[in-house]
């Protein structure tokens, strides 16, 4: 039958007309089974006819039954890939819900670490439950703050007259040695105007060296011939770049002060700060290009002004922080041409990231000059993701979870003896045998015929950014996640929604230099308060003008003397207060 088959394929279709046929020759019966096939060819030999007309209709059951079984075949593929993405998609729903009503904590509850006996406490008897917060049980309490650097103003608190003797007998009390003394904080604020007499003078001689009347000069201005002192901009900007508060919040709180100022009078004034700032903001630049190791990331930040070419208000305000010195950068766009203008003089070095393609598009990480560390963070809300969309692969997402836990516990312990050869190699062993480990186990998953889509993906994703993600290996001053950085981005995502962004360009570059001056004094422990006052001080001396280019340098926090950072350092908070 098979070489009949193909013997019918081989020869050429050719239709011959019914009329041409021999009717009387009897049909040979067709075989069992046959394809679905029509030829006109001439009678084939043991008297088989191919162009009967009967021919078409005793194979028509074989042609409907191959097409139908395509047919079917399509229809479960097309079903199979509809309940593949209405998974996914309820999987997707479940995550938004998490989101959105879930706990905001990446944490889960099977697993939490189990915590220690408290003292006093048998190692049978069950643990007490950890309270959902404020002080712990068998943990030990804050301690007292240190308020004695405060200025003191010392009162006397006597008991009334008729309370200085008995009452009973009416005998006079004997005073006692020494006082009972009592601490109480408290705050005072409150506006004034300084009123300057300027002294005048006139000349007794007759050489005409000074005609007229002479004056004591004016006080110095930040803005000349403004009323505002350095205290009102101080405040002014602290409260808005530092504090996150919007001007017009700031000016309530001034009206409850009885000083009632106006919003154009303010807004007026930071425009002419902006180029007080600009030297000392290339400054902190010029600093952070000098560095071998940042943290960058970035985050959307409204700018309400029409550019041509743009469409939206939709800016980005991108932060490259580093060991000293932190810097936030203001552009239009999200695209690699900002990273690489700020590391253009940059040699060499090390940068942590998230997985954003941008970053892998600089030129100098493409040319190998400039290595890229991923985060771990990242990696691990994959795996969280997963655990929560999926109800069944919770225990797979948590059991990686797990393993990156364990990977950030043994890079602790290594860092931990850094100091210490011998206990560091040993630490280092074992953090490189469970590196290994982890690599060695997604391999082996992805070679799973029946692994889940969404395992695939976020294994595969694990793999492609293996290199970048074990940087922190060779190299263990790079820490193992991009948290420094989206830290940084907390303040000024408070701001963008207290104040919605920038209304103008020059606003939205004084954001970012404000929020790169009080980052990098908050990294050096100065008082942000007493620093602006020095610097806004000394462009008051140079005539409301950047100051000289002796003096910016002896300001900047990398370069202040001891004795500086003593008188501009914040009060030290207690490790354990809450």
């Amino acid at each position: 039958m098979e070489s009949l088959v193909a013997e019918i394929v081989s020869v050429t279709p050719t239709r011959v007309p019914v009329s041409d046929l021999d009717q009387d020759r009897p049909c040979q019966p067709l075989p069992t089974v046959a394809p679905p096939l029509v030829c006109s060819a001439p009678a084939l030999p043991e008297g088989r006819c191919p162009v009967c007309p009967k021919l078409d209709i005793d194979f028509e059951p074989w042609r409907q039954a191959s097409y139908w079984k395509k047919m079917h075949e399509k229809a479960r593929a097309r079903e199979e890939e509809l309940k593949l993405a209405n998974a996914t998609l309820q999987a997707r729903i479940r995550c938004l819900e998490q989101r959105l009503f879930g706990r905001k904590t990446e944490t889960s509850a099977k697993g939490a670490p189990v915590p220690p006996p408290a003292a006093g406490q048998a190692p049978g008897e069950p643990a007490q439950e950890p309270r959902k917060r404020g002080q712990q049980p068998g943990k030990p309490g804050p301690k007292r703050r240190d308020y004695s650097h405060l200025p003191v103003q010392e009162e006397v608190c006597d008991l009334p007259a008729d309370q200085q003797k008995c009452q009973s007998c009416g005998q006079a009390f004997e005073p006692f040695p020494g006082t009972a003394d009592a601490t109480v904080l408290e705050v005072e604020v409150r506006a004034h105007r300084r009123l300057i007499h300027r002294r005048r003078y006139r000349p007794t001689c007759t050489c005409g060296c000074h005609p007229g009347i002479i004056t004591a000069p004016p006080p110095p201005k930040v803005i000349p011939k403004s009323i505002l002192g350095v205290s009102i901009w101080v405040t002014v900007l602290l409260d808005k770049y530092l504090f996150y508060r919007p001007t017009y919040r700031l000016l309530a709180d001034l009206r409850t002060q009885q000083l009632d100022l106006s919003q154009g009078t303010l807004t007026a004034g930071l425009q002419q700060l902006v180029p007080l700032f600009e030297p000392l903001y290339d400054a902190l630049v010029q600093r952070s290009q000098e560095q071998k190791l940042w943290h960058a990331d970035e985050t959307r930040w409204l700018v309400f002004v029409l550019v041509e070419g743009k469409v939206g208000y939709r800016w980005y305000l991108w932060v490259f922080h580093a060991r000293d010195v932190v810097v936030f950068v203001l552009a239009m766009g999200r695209a690699h041409d900002v990273p690489e203008t700020h590391f253009g003089p940059v040699k060499s070095g090390i940068i942590v990231v998230d997985r954003y393609k941008a970053y892998q598009a600089i030129d100098k990480v493409k040319a190998g000059l400039i290595v890229l560390a991923f985060c771990w963070a990242h990696v691990r809300r994959d795996f969280l993701e997963v655990a929560r969309s999926w109800p069944t692969l919770e225990d797979w997402g948590l059991g990686w979870v797990e393993r990156i836990g364990e990977l950030y516990r043994l890079n602790d312990a290594r860092l931990a003896v850094k100091e210490e050869p011998e206990a560091f190699s040993q630490a280092d062993q074992e953090l490189r045998a469970q590196v290994k480990l982890m690599e060695r186990e997604a391999l082996v998953e992805l070679e799973q015929k029946d692994l889940h889509p969404a395992c695939r993906k976020t294994l595969e994703s694990l793999g492609d950014h293996w290199t970048g993600l074990t940087v922190f290996v060779e190299h263990p001053e790079v820490p193992m996640d991009n948290n420094t950085a989206e830290r940084a981005h907390r303040g000024p995502v408070v701001g963008r929604k207290n104040y919605y962004g920038s209304g103008a360009l020059w606003s939205g570059q004084l954001a970012a230099m404000l929020f790169s001056l009080f980052q990098t004094l908050a990294l050096h422990n100065l008082n942000p308060r007493d620093w602006l006052t020095a610097y806004l001080s000394a462009c008051a001396e140079a005539g409301g003008q950047a100051p000289a280019q002796e003096t910016l340098q002896a300001l900047l926090p990398w370069n202040l003397s001891e004795q500086q950072r003593q008188d501009w350092a914040l009060s030290p908070k207690p490790a354990n207060s809450s």
